[in-house]
């Protein structure tokens, strides 16, 4: 009898990607980080965190800094000063986007990385407005304002 293949949609199993370990929803990411299997690495700005909201015990590192939006230079010095080598690490950013390209480079820095779909906000609606379809926050998921 050979063991049953976890669907690719399973909310509970990575999804793969490219050139990273792979895409979890945000449900998963809470899960492994509040277990201890997991650092939760938030890569939004510093300005996205004052003003939207942050999540208490992630660790913060920027992967762009507001308002140039450019790749910080001491993004690797700061991930491999705070998380040492080898850790399983989940990327956070707003939407799921910034965290992919994050993720990539961390994994060539030698972490198991895991983008974390939908973000922290998820995509905006018909209204352009976020928190409405998908996202960290939208789930009820531990985060705090201000």
């Amino acid at each position: 009898m050979s063991a049953a293949v976890p669907s690719p949609n399973d909310p509970e199993q990575p999804r793969p990607a490219e050139g990273y370990a792979g895409d979890v929803t945000p449900e998963l990411a809470c899960r492994w980080w509040q277990a201890g299997e997991a650092v939760l690495v938030d890569i939004r700005t510093d300005a996205e965190r004052d003003w939207v909201g942050f999540i208490p015990g992630a660790v913060n590192i920027e992967w762009k800094h507001w308002p140039g939006m450019q790749v910080r230079d001491d993004f690797d010095e700061q991930l491999r000063a705070r998380i040492p080598a080898g850790s399983r690490i989940v990327m956070l950013c707003r939407s799921g986007v910034r965290s992919v390209a994050s993720s990539r480079r961390a994994t060539e820095l030698g972490y198991q990385a895991y983008n974390i779909l939908e973000g922290f906000q998820g995509d905006p609606d018909e209204q352009g407005h976020r928190d409405t379809r998908g996202g960290w926050r939208l789930r009820g998921l531990p985060w705090r304002q201000g």
